[in-house]
């Protein structure tokens, strides 16, 4: 079962703490996804009355990446925010049985819903946003709760084909190297300089889909990928100009899926920034006064994102 933050682990002190900051409740806490996977999370309250909103993650970045994002989101009026770490990534369980296979679409098909369930748990019935980076905007369409999402925001998230990166090594450090390393290790090596530790069985999910040139779509494995057109949630689809992996034709590829879907697309320079983005850099303090503001107000309020040019697509 499921259990809130405001019960599952309250009582066992190793799992929860509390910290306050000014006008920021800050709770650590467990909650178990619908297969009985204990995740990790963080929750983030103020006084605000604005959606709640749930950060699903890029591809071996833990929650922390995106707890001071967070942070200025309920200092801006959401009720409040919850960040996760996938299964088998960061402070989330991995299997002590070898056997216990994780997939990478695990992390869209349960631990995406178990976490909105958890945030739901806060404030019943209450307007919920999304914010998706990379992975965690391909898993909108797999998850099969988008109707959930009042808006939904979507920052680098693109297919991951290989050739349709700007990155010539992604595929032979992808295939030749991190295929063979993911049969020797449980889980694939910090230096292989993916970003944290990930599930060597997620890896190969992860470098199988980007082998095919529509990616996870070309999986006759993933039926999930159907749900895709049913989504109807309002998007906005940022992405820097200048992220090897984000490119224009990689966008452009995952996003055409969300067909039945209002998407509103922004391509965003670093002149537009005020500094290098890249692939993760938009959720980094440093674009705090810049890009994170626009970005809040279409979230929370609906308000036009002006920044960065709108691409003739």
């Amino acid at each position: 079962m499921t259990s809130s933050p405001t019960q599952s682990t309250m009582a066992d002190a190793s799992s929860t703490s509390t910290e306050e900051s000014g006008q920021v409740r800050r709770r650590d806490f467990t909650f178990d996804a619908e297969d009985g996977f204990r995740l990790a999370a963080t929750l983030f309250e103020g006084s605000g009355q604005k959606p709640l909103m749930l950060v699903s993650s890029a591809t071996a970045v833990p929650r922390g990446f995106y707890a001071t994002f967070a942070t200025a989101a309920v200092k801006a009026g959401a009720r409040a925010v919850l960040i996760y770490d996938y299964r088998g990534t960061g402070d989330s369980t991995r299997p002590k049985n070898w056997s216990r296979r994780i997939g990478m679409a695990d992390w869209a098909l349960l631990d995406m819903p178990a976490a909105a369930k958890a945030l739901d748990a806060v404030a019943p019935g209450h307007p919920m946003v999304g914010v998706g980076q990379s992975y965690g905007g391909q898993a909108l369409g797999l998850s099969g709760i988008s109707s959930r999402f009042t808006r939904y925001g979507m920052v680098a998230v693109m297919s991951g084909y290989y050739r349709g990166l700007d990155d010539r090594w992604a595929g032979p450090r992808m295939f030749l190297l991190g295929v063979p390393l993911s049969y020797l290790f449980r889980n694939m090596p910090k230096w292989m300089r993916l970003g944290e530790p990930i599930p060597a069985t997620v890896f190969r999910d992860w470098a199988r889909w980007c082998s095919m040139p529509d990616y996870f779509f070309d999986d006759p494995g993933l039926p999930e990928t159907a749900r895709f057109i049913d989504v109807r949630t309002p998007i906005l689809s940022l992405r820097m100009t200048d992220d090897p992996w984000g490119t224009e034709r990689a966008v452009v590829s995952l996003m055409k899926h969300y067909g039945s879907a209002p998407v509103e697309r922004r391509w965003i320079s670093p002149k537009d920034a005020g500094g290098a983005v890249g692939h993760l850099g938009f959720f980094r303090s440093r674009f705090t006064e810049t890009l994170w503001p626009p970005f809040l107000a279409w979230l929370l309020d609906g308000s036009p994102f002006v920044i960065g040019r709108a691409p003739p697509i």
